[in-house]
């Protein structure tokens, strides 16, 4: 592929590797090819991991490194997305930026909508996506409030994040040229045939149509390649082995548009966006009677994967790749469409019920080619529509697609012809010919649709564990997706003056664009030096050298002699107890070693409290207990072998009876992790009896992926001499990677040196699980002496490592009538998978946040963490308290349900006001948090768009608006007091430059950045002197884990207290020399010789919780929040929008506002993910299904709240951290929730207008499957509901 090639023949490792299927967009980069036929130079922009290098013979490739460096000069785009602050951990930044160039390669001014086109297949987990879509809105010719009719500027006299007319000018005359010799070669007639042969595969690309035809019938099993989209990922993901390719990318019959009075025939080989782009051409030149099927066919194209995939996937291979959820066959089918065939002769065949017979398979014969493709003009009085519903509005698969034409009687309503298809309802596109004839000669009323309905629901059964799931769902998509057809026809009806009834609601698409948003934040002092950088909105440090794709990361270090490459093998069953065969394996090319159990000469487990982890699972002795569990791993010369070799050990399984995998299952066979905590307050039992009401309720909230964009990587160099090592990790605690080498291996921490450059996303998976991953690489390179590379693909990363713990929450309220919560005992089950990790930690976590923002004076909450068959979960930010929280929210959502009062005012009523004390017996004040949840009221304009949005349900049946207003109260630092130091190495050279060392690692949270601006304000210089290279053990020893939003409270306390060391031993030299300069000072105090070198630290603040008491100062200070959201919900299909958002934060004096902000955007949409977008999905027998950003679905740019408002309390204090700051990574994940309760006010206003009122259940993720099953409209009614434990589900409901 493209992207082995560029990242390790030819050393451009800014193209980075995210999933390896196209999903992500990490590895984009720019092809320009010359069409000899036009003279003109396309660019498009594709993902390196699916492009086939022997493809691109004749092309231009363009990667980030080539449009711009620090070296030579950075690029607009790279300046704009780094100065915008569109980059903070930066692993995704280089595929922004080259998918951004090529769109402006192509349309040096485009609009808002060209960007997110553009930037809708790159996926970013740090960011939240605003400041990237900011930067690039730059581009475009109107990018202000004003020029949409607006007087005044939204942004007047209030302090920016960022200053555009800084920016450099883009000037498309200083962009590279296409290569000369590249246009003279493709100018020449003379193609050849050209032929590679690989290790186990060839490839061939003929030039004529007869040479493909010759060579398809003599291998009639060879698949055809245009895009790599289809066979690509086969290959990669499943094992599929084609000892020949034919690529049929420079047959020109295949590019051909044909024009005739019927239609257009198109080329099979035209990608889709050049199809969209002829239909889009052609659709303004006809009448739009002429045009139906085209305008279908141009909506689908729109939503059908992402631009990259788009430009290289072919119109042909969608066809024949059959897919059951396909885009394009239904409506294609339903169009009346027709493929041209080639062979030994050519036919035609239509796209029909008959074209698609099984899964990935059609009635053409395996030796005939698909040349072109006929796409008909429609008729007057034909309709088309296209119609589909997916996880993610965009680049996702369809859950339920559809194509649909109705063909009328001339100037009536009876219906002449019908055509409807789907996919998504069966292992292929399917007819449902039964309804049509149920429609067919009927006037098109409520009356035939009716029956219509009916008939379908009984044609297109899905029985309950179909593969996918998702089957009530699906079968109620059918019927409201022929509704909207429906409703879609009769308005173009009474458009033709053909029916003039009254009609029911005219349903709008959702509302999609982002508009400019608001960064309110503090001005810093006037009487503050214009020098100090503190409190100022200064771009992370790394930011231009992670746009131009120069930031290194683990994976990005140069090869070193000898390397090796290690992959791992996992195990396939749940609770077996296994017999290892690695024979076959050791035979196989390339293959150097296998590491297992035996060959560790330390410690094989870890042991935390009280429970043993292995790190291999040991044959013959013990057994697996999860699917993903490590076996043992293979050592071979490159990638491509080791997970070849990987494949050919054998593992024989003797399956244990009675795996545990829900909570459910943990509950009824008493499956804990011990010890179980309890904390209370009051007297629950005895509140109970004096309460107005009573409510019990539950609601189970999933897990989710940390998805960071850099998979867990990590490369082990034995020195070579008294057995150091040296290790280079993508960790966020170095020092417990070191340690555990060092068990490992059985020797000293003084040999183990761990190194952390910059890790490309964590939050919180890269704590204890990296540890464990760098041990088995540690034995390789021991056993091997040899160093070893061990970068672990997204697939297994997701299955090996553990997500956040679902929880299931069961509570009971007590309440009186006016909306004082008296009393709740709340029960919380977690999910901790097969061994214990940090479980016992969150689960603590859970319970010390369980009351929130409310004094409830009778509080009992029990928490356990369930033991399962599943992959151990781990730390995600927030570390529990999401979780914990949403169940108190939820309660809280159902009293005022129950009161039939606004949830906010009940939440009001409840709220701690004046000095308090925590269920732990924590005093604080809640006066900040009070502010902010008054103060986002006054800036959402909370009350007027209330009623705006209950006006707006009253006048729409099947769109609802819906609002929530939601408080937070997080508590910031380590329970575990020994965590919270800090420590630094601050080094002066003599030429006065600076270099910090400090504990805390860079995961694009801006700790680097902060630390500079301390170092900066503390030596009085600017921070162009300051340099931060690295974390490492052999500097700073002994640090904690970057983790509990405390990294920057800690580390910034431990430099400055170097930093002021340093300062004060100058003050001798600076008295003599008052005016001098700083390198003045320091070369004088060279020759006098003081030490200019100090080491830092900072103790930290000495928490505790003692739960035999119930009683503790766990936290060091609480960051409070508020966030209000407004949703607008499709109700027919699960669908939303979040029209706007509006969050209030206090976090003291802002350190970096431009950091902070950035950090509650990525949190708050990391939350909304969490809530109402994110499932991992286990089969019954425990293996993790949703494997890749194919199957699950974190949040794009689609998802951007239309409006991001995001305002810092101003005029607040915090003493307990540096510089008045309070910590802001995880708070703000929780507040993502408020999208959850504004989708749930939205489903409770569809459900009153179906006569439902009271409390309901809505698990999390509020996903559109829940969602448009919770309005519970009269299509999802009709749908007969399977009894549970009848038949074997296809996923788990963890």
């Amino acid at each position: 592929m493209l992207l082995s090639f560029l990242r390790e023949k030819l050393r451009l490792t800014g193209t980075k590797y995210g999933c390896g299927g196209g999903g992500c967009g990490a590895c984009t980069v720019m092809v320009s090819r010359y069409q000899p036929a036009t003279k003109t130079i396309i660019h498009y922009a594709v993902n390196a991991c699916l492009l086939p290098i022997c493809q691109l013979h004749g092309a231009a490739v363009t990667t980030v490194e080539g449009i711009g460096s620090t070296k030579t000069r950075i690029h607009p785009v790279q300046e704009r997305i780094a100065k915008a602050h569109g980059s903070q951990c930066g692993f995704c930044t280089p595929g922004m930026v080259m998918s951004m160039y090529a769109l402006l390669r192509n349309k040096p001014q485009p609009s808002m909508d060209d960007i997110t086109q553009a930037l809708a297949g790159n996926l970013c987990r740090c960011t939240g996506y605003r400041p990237i879509v900011d930067g690039c809105r730059t581009f475009c010719q109107a990018n202000c409030c004003q020029t949409n009719g607006g007087g005044d500027c939204c942004l007047d006299e209030k302090p920016q994040l960022f200053n555009k007319d800084e920016f450099l000018p883009l000037d498309p005359t200083q962009e590279l040229i296409f290569p000369p010799e590249l246009i003279l070669m493709a100018e020449s007639s003379n193609l050849k045939t050209l032929t590679f042969y690989g290790e186990r595969t060839s490839w061939v690309s003929p030039t004529s149509l007869d040479e493909l035809v010759q060579l398809k019938s003599s291998n009639p099993k060879a698949p055809l390649v245009m895009g790599n989209t289809n066979v690509g990922p086969d290959i990669k993901f499943k094992g599929v082995l084609h000892p020949l390719i034919i690529s049929p990318t420079r047959v020109v019959e295949l590019f051909d548009v044909t024009h005739t009075a019927q239609g257009v025939w198109v080329g099979a080989g035209c990608n889709l966006s050049e199809v969209q782009s002829l239909l889009e051409k052609l659709a303004p030149q006809f009448p739009k009677e002429k045009t139906e099927l085209f305008r279908a066919l141009i909506r689908q194209l729109r939503n059908l994967g992402s631009q990259q995939i788009r430009n290289v996937a072919s119109l042909g291979g969608n066809i024949m790749s059959a897919y059951p959820n396909s885009d394009l066959n239904p409506v294609l089918a339903a169009g009346n469409c027709k493929v041209s065939v080639v062979s030994n002769g050519r036919r035609e065949v239509h796209l029909n019920q008959d074209f698609f017979v099984s899964f990935g398979k059609t009635v053409l014969k395996p030796e005939e080619i698909i040349v072109s493709v006929f796409i008909p003009f429609t008729r007057e009085g034909e309709f088309v529509g296209a119609l589909r519903q997916a996880p993610r509005k965009e680049a996702a698969f369809a859950t339920v697609t559809t194509g649909m034409r109705v063909f009328f009687s001339e100037r009536s309503r009876v219906v002449q012809e019908v055509s409807i298809y789907y996919g998504g309802m069966g292992p292929t596109t399917v007819s449902a010919a039964k309804t049509c004839a149920a429609i067919v000669s009927k006037p098109w009323d409520d009356e035939t649709l009716s029956r219509a309905y009916d008939v379908l629901l009984d044609e297109l059964d899905l029985p309950p564990s179909a593969p996918g799931g998702k089957v009530e769902f699906r079968r109620s998509l059918t019927l409201s997706l022929l509704f909207k057809f429906n409703l879609e026809v009769l308005q173009k009806l009474r458009e033709m003056n053909v029916i003039k009834d009254e009609l029911p609601e005219r349903i709008r698409p959702l509302p999609r664009d982002i508009q400019l948003s608001l960064q309110e934040f503090q001005h810093v002092s006037k009487d503050q030096s214009a020098h100090d950088p503190v409190g100022r909105p200064i771009m992370h440090r790394s930011a231009i050298s992670q746009a131009t794709g120069e930031a290194v990361y683990c994976d990005d270090i140069p090869k070193t002699d000898g390397e090796l490459f290690m992959t791992v093998v996992t195990s396939a069953r749940a609770h077996a107890k296994i017999t290892l065969d690695v024979s076959e394996a050791l035979r196989l090319p390339g293959v150097v070693d296998v590491i297992t159990a035996k060959d560790i000469p330390g410690k094989n487990v870890r042991t935390e409290f009280g429970y043993d982890e292995e790190l291999l699972a040991e044959s013959q002795v013990e057994s697996v207990s999860c699917v993903g569990q490590m076996i043992c791993a293979v050592v071979a010369d490159t990638r491509v072998h080791a997970k070849r070799g990987a494949a050919a050990v054998k593992i024989s399984y003797e399956d244990l009876p009675d795996p545990v995998f829900t909570a459910e299952d943990a509950i009824e066979k008493s499956s804990f992790f011990e010890p179980r905590r309890v904390i209370w307050r009051g007297n629950v039992t005895e509140a109970f009896k004096t309460v107005d009401q009573l409510h019990e309720g539950e609601i189970r909230l999933a897990g989710q992926e940390h998805f960071y964009m850099e998979t867990q990587s990590m490369l082990v160099i034995p020195v070579g001499e008294e057995t150091e090592f040296k290790v280079y990790a993508s960790s966020q605690w170095p020092t417990l990677t070191q340690e555990a080498i060092a068990e490992t291996l059985n020797i000293p921490s003084n040999r183990v040196t761990c190194h952390v450059k910059r890790i490309g996303g964590g939050f919180g998976g890269k704590v204890t699980k990296t540890p464990l991953l760098a041990s088995v690489t540690a034995v390789a390179a021991q056993k091997t002496s040899r160093p070893v590379r061990f970068v672990l693909e997204r697939g297994d990363d997701m299955l090996i490592t553990g997500a956040r713990h679902p929880v299931l929450g069961r509570y009971k309220v007590g309440f009186m009538k006016d909306g004082r919560i008296v009393a709740a005992d709340i029960q919380y089950y977690s999910n901790a998978g097969h061994t214990i990790d940090e479980s016992l930690m969150i689960v603590e976590k859970i319970l010390l946040h369980m009351d929130n923002a409310y004094n409830i004076p009778n509080l009992h909450g029990r928490g356990a963490a369930c033991r399962t068959n599943l992959p151990s979960n781990t730390s995600f930010r927030g570390f529990g308290v999401p979780q914990g929280i949403m169940i108190m929210e939820n309660m809280i959502n159902d009293v005022a349900v129950l009161l039939g009062r606004p949830a906010d005012e009940i939440r009001e009523i409840n709220m701690y006001k004046g000095p308090s004390v925590t269920h732990y017996k924590m005093e604080f004040s809640p006066e900040n948090m009070l502010r902010c949840w008054n103060e986002c009221k006054v800036k959402s304009d909370f009350s007027n768009r209330r009623k705006a949005v209950d006006q707006f349900n009253q006048q729409n049946r099947w769109k609802k608006r819906g609002m929530a207003i939601l408080p937070i109260k997080y508590g910031i630092a380590f329970a575990e007091g020994q965590f919270n130091q800090g420590g630094a190495l601050v080094h002066i050279y003599k030429d006065g430059s600076v270099l910090v060392t400090h504990g805390g690692t860079e995961m694009g949270q801006g700790i680097h950045t902060k630390i500079q601006q301390v170092a900066s304000r503390e030596l009085h210089i600017p921070t162009s002197k300051i340099y931060i290279s690295e974390t490492s053990t052999n500097t700073v020893p002994n640090t904690c884990p970057t983790a509990a939003s405390f990294g920057t409270d800690a580390n910034g306390m431990a430099v400055k207290n170097a930093c002021m060391t340093l300062y004060q031993r100058l003050e001798p030299i600076r008295q003599k020399d008052p005016k001098g300069s700083w390198e003045s000072w320091i070369d004088a105090a060279y020759f006098e010789k003081i030490s200019l070198s100090a080491t830092g630290y900072h103790g930290g603040p000495d928490l505790y919780m003692d739960w035999d008491k119930m009683e503790g100062q766990p936290y060091a200070y609480f960051t409070y929040g508020t966030c209000c959201c407004e949703v607008e919900l499709d109700c027919l299909t699960g669908d939303y929008r979040t029209v706007r958002t509006d969050l209030m934060v206090d976090i003291g004096r802002s350190v970096n506002p431009s950091v902070d902000i950035g950090q509650i955007e990525g949190a708050f949409m990391q939350g909304l993910g969490l809530y109402t977008l994110e499932e991992l999905k286990f089969s019954p027998f425990g293996l993790l299904y949703t494997r890749g950003p194919s199957q699950y679905k974190i949040p794009a740019v689609c998802d951007t709240p239309l409006r991001f408002n995001v305002y810092l309390l101003p005029d607040s204090d915090n003493p307990h951290a540096i510089y008045s700051s309070k910590g802001i990574g995880e708070p703000i994940v929780f507040l993502g929730s408020s999208v959850f309760f504004a989708i749930k006010d939205a489903v409770a206003a569809a459900r009153s207008d179906s006569g439902l009122v009271g409390p309901f259940s809505l698990d999390s993720p509020a996903t559109p499957e829940r969602a448009c099953l919770a309005c519970s409209s009269p299509f999802t009614k009709k749908i007969p509901v399977s009894k549970p434990g009848s038949f074997k589900p296809w996923a788990l409901n963890i």
